[in-house]
């Protein structure tokens, strides 16, 4: 018969490291401590030695049962907070051949249970936070999968240097991003984070430690950037560097008129004049959803010339009477939802449910969809949420499992919604609505952008990788050949 330890005695074992202090019980299912002293039973098989821990406390795995979007809970059966590398290796091979679930977690900002596994095994990448060696003249730097872009941006500025595209808000994981493409801004000029990837470090679903680039294991490194997890856990990524700016010119340009927003943004980015373009749509005094605010930056030197007004905004239809322009420092532009945030934290917020739409719309249908899903949004449903609305390059796009629209200025339109947790007919609702949405966006064209809540089911999502999929298929079979990898996708 199998041993059952007293709840002492595990949380007692689980702060051991380097010493096997979590069991399986492949017949149960269930984890259980162990230890030299301990008999292990018939069935119980102990897990690996760690540089680091596995936990399975209350608050660990009540943790890793949500995330971002308040809306999915699976419970796993066990937390690792690897020491090393080489916990992932020894806990993912250990999973495969038990046939255990695993999904890691950067900084749990998925909408959607992504990063969740119900009786299984969550990696909390945090702890894989190293930032290699950087220097002035450097055109690259290696990172660990947890390392968060704000404290990325921070180090290589120090040397003058930055990475070359950021999601709007920063606090989330290397790993996290590129494991599902990573947009914002600068994407017109310089892609998606994940064209920004010179070679990966990644732990297959085999346990398989493996180095991969563009030319190196190709196959598994177009399978893991913006792969969705279904390949391999990011463990490190080398990432390419460009020069950064002391100082960048902030234009916020208001427009009435959503064909007019439109044109002038598709042509800010055709011609790249800003190094940075996004929008946002509000609600006016009637709680319709008819202001228009282009969002542009221009970056100062050493990373380009001071920044001409006059030439910047010739030819463009905004309200120039309204038009607010501002300098500030380079790490304050791209940080600027730090207050945004606290604010949202410190009057509980951020812990609303989060039911995100995010599309990929073609250029050409863009307006007419846009006018479709804002005329029956609500301030009531957005919530203390966002709209956003803004064209990028399809040409900058190289990674094949990043979808978009077949068009050569798609856009990315994202209603980022708020909403009581406790509210679960609202949710359905509105979760229902981004389905209706997606629907419409899929009519034309379009893709989602799968960073957000839609229903999907695995038929949606072999359309949704189209050309791409037997690509993801082979890959999947053969980096991942028991399925173990992120299931919360619901894409096997």
């Amino acid at each position: 018969m199998s041993h059952t330890p007293s709840r002492r005695a595990v949380l007692r074992g689980l702060t051991a490291t380097g010493a096997a202090v979590i069991g399986f019980d492949p017949v149960s299912r269930s984890w259980a401590a162990t230890g030299s002293g301990s008999p292990s039973g018939r069935d119980l098989a102990g897990v690996p030695p760690l540089d680091g821990t596995l936990v399975t406390d209350e608050p660990s795995l009540a943790a890793a049962s949500d995330d971002y979007g308040h809306i999915v809970h699976r419970r796993p059966r066990a937390v690792l907070r690897p020491g090393s590398v080489h916990d992932v290796v020894a806990m993912v091979r250990f999973c495969a051949e038990h046939r255990l679930p695993v999904a890691p977690r950067g900084q749990g900002h998925a909408t959607n249970g992504a990063g969740q596994v119900q009786d299984g095994l969550v990696i909390e990448t945090a702890t894989l936070a190293d930032i290699g060696p950087l220097g002035p003249d450097s055109t690259t730097v290696t990172v660990g999968g947890g390392v968060r872009w704000s404290d990325l941006t921070r180090a290589t500025i120090a040397h003058g240097l930055t990475p070359p595209v950021f999601t709007d808000y920063i606090d989330l994981s290397v790993g996290g991003t590129l494991s599902m493409g990573g947009l914002g801004g600068q994407t017109h000029r310089h892609g998606a984070q994940v064209d920004n990837v010179t070679e990966l470090q990644v732990v297959t679903g085999a346990g398989e430690f493996v180095r991969c680039s563009p030319s190196r294991r190709p196959d598994l490194f177009h399978a893991v950037l913006a792969g969705l997890g279904q390949c391999a856990v990011i463990v490190g990524a080398t990432l390419r560097l460009v020069r950064a700016p002391e100082t960048v010119r902030h234009y916020l340009l208001p427009y009435d008129d959503l064909e007019t927003f439109l044109d002038d943004q598709r042509t800010l980015v055709e011609e790249g004049r800003f190094d940075y373009v996004e929008g946002q749509v509000s609600a006016d005094a009637d709680g319709a959803f008819r202001v228009f605010t282009l969002e542009a930056v221009a970056y100062g030197p050493p990373a380009g010339p001071a920044p001409d007004d006059t030439a910047l905004l010739r030819g463009l239809r905004h309200d120039a009477s309204a038009a607010r322009i501002a300098d500030l420092a380079y790490y304050d532009f791209v940080d600027r939802l730090a207050p945004v945030v606290a604010a949202l934290k410190e009057a509980g917020i951020w812990s609303y449910a989060h039911p995100w739409l995010n599309l990929m719309v073609p250029g050409k249908s863009v307006a007419a969809l846009a006018r479709e899903v804002l005329g029956a949004l609500t301030p009531a449903d957005l919530g203390p949420g966002v709209v956003l609305l803004y064209p990028i390059l399809r040409e900058r796009l190289t990674r094949p499992l990043l979808r978009t629209a077949d068009d050569p200025t798609p856009f990315l339109f994202s209603v980022l919604r708020a909403t009581p947790p406790d509210d679960t007919a609202t949710v359905d609702r509105l979760l229902a609505a981004n389905r209706s949405a997606y629907e419409a966006t899929a009519a034309v064209g379009g893709t989602q952008y799968p960073v957000g809540s839609i229903p999907f089911s695995r038929a949606d999502w072999r359309t949704h990788f189209g050309p791409a999929w037997p690509h993801l298929k082979t890959a999947k079979h053969r980096y991942d050949p028991r399925g173990i990898l992120v299931p919360g996708q619901g894409i096997f």
